[in-house]
């Protein structure tokens, strides 16, 4: 999709249309971009930049407030279009997926055909553009599918790969982030086409083992397939403040918050976790990770914050200007877990967990799903505003 987020607000306000539109957080609390539409890209407005920096950049920019429940519904939308055409379907986030229509052509027609049609179904039923991208490879199609945005179409056929990827710079390869960019700069190597040329043993023992994958890269190599569902590894939710917190006793109301809305989003999406990742950085951008593995996986939110409180007390005292918590290690809360002695799951803290609390659980995730995150919450965050949070790990913000 394109400037997904952004292009959702513009289309449910036409007043927007053509205006320098962004979706992210307030300039005062160090907020972020996270979408921008392509009139406010004309000013050099990118997501993940400082709203601060997209605002001097851009004095007439708009940013509105994510509304994260409206791009999720849509989503939804445009994921059962996919679903019509091929059930290989790997969604990437809310707004990207690959598909694998090899075995739909009986049905549908060629793959450019089954693009043609799915890029119609979401205009004519989301009102949205999307750009899509055809190739052999998973690489290749994603790369297709930014070249011509937005609502762009381009294929590339097998005999096309070396025009195509030959004059590209070498960040256009997945894997080649901006250091490996400098390294690769540092011996001429701009170029895909100058990338291709070295030879792969060369290419391995300077950069190991990621340097044979972008090599293969360079060459259109890619054998990943399509996969269906993949296993989400990670969950978690951190927040930049407006101003540095150093007082102890409200970072721990803040983890407490964030651990209800990681573990409602987990439950949420049938998860529970053994591996809890404290995330601190302080006011000079140092920043530190504390991580504790218990044995076995939990998906409650005292549960979470009891392990995350005692990360936080490993972390050196100091104003910190970020906070966030993340649960990994994941499994499907249909996997069986070794109990208690006596038919309990033990807690981390020595809690046990009996069946009033997980009455009481699956009643206020009623709530919440019927009537909105603020509906039900503990009483200690009845006072807290609501975070201005980044979420990370697979599936969508709530």
């Amino acid at each position: 999709m394109d400037a997904f987020y952004a292009s959702v607000e513009i289309r449910d306000d036409p007043s927007l249309r053509g205006l320098p539109v962004c979706v992210g957080g307030d300039e005062g609390q160090r907020g972020v971009i996270s979408a921008a539409s392509y009139a406010a890209r004309t000013f050099g407005v990118h997501s993940a930049m400082p709203t601060g920096e997209a605002k001097r950049r851009c004095p007439d920019l708009i940013v509105l407030r994510p509304n994260f429940e409206k791009y999720t519904s849509v989503s939804r939308t445009i994921m059962a279009i996919f679903q019509r055409y091929t059930p290989l379907v790997e969604p990437l986030s809310l707004d990207e997926a690959f598909l694998d229509v090899a075995g739909s052509k009986r049905l549908f027609g060629s793959a450019v055909e089954i693009g043609r049609r799915i890029q119609s179904d979401i205009m004519r039923e989301t009102g949205l553009v999307a750009s899509v991208g055809i190739a052999p490879s998973k690489f290749l199609a994603k790369l297709a599918s930014d070249l011509n945005k937005p609502n762009g179409f381009r294929v590339i056929q097998g005999d096309q790969i070396r025009e195509v990827l030959d004059p590209l710079p070498v960040s256009k390869i997945f894997g080649v982030g901006p250091r490996t960019a400098k390294r690769l700069a540092s011996l001429g190597v701009t170029t895909v086409s100058q990338l291709a040329s070295l030879s792969a043993d060369e290419v391995s023992r300077r950069f190991g083992a990621s340097g044979t994958w972008i090599h293969e890269l360079a060459h259109g190599v890619d054998p990943r397939r399509v996969v269906p569902n993949r296993v989400e590894k990670s969950h978690g939710l951190e927040r930049t403040f407006a101003t540095d917190i150093e007082d102890r006793e409200e970072l721990r109301l803040l983890l407490f918050g964030f651990c209800e809305e990681v573990s409602y989003d987990l439950r949420n999406r049938g998860l529970r976790g053994r591996t809890v990742t404290l995330k601190a950085r302080y006011s000079d951008f140092k920043t530190v990770t504390r991580s504790k593995s218990i044995d076995l996986p939990i998906n409650v939110g005292k549960r979470i914050y009891s392990v995350a409180r005692e990360l936080l007390e490993r972390v050196p005292p100091g104003p910190l200007r970020l906070l966030g918590i993340q649960v990994s290690n994941l499994s499907d809360v249909r996997q069986p877990v070794q109990g208690g002695l006596y038919g309990a799951l033990e807690a981390p803290g020595g809690e046990i967990s009996d069946e009033r609390q997980l009455r009481t659980t699956e009643a206020m995730d009623r709530l919440r799903t019927r009537f909105g995150n603020g509906t039900v919450v503990p009483a200690s965050l009845l006072k807290r505003k609501p975070a201005d949070d980044d979420r990370h790990g697979g599936g969508p913000p709530r």
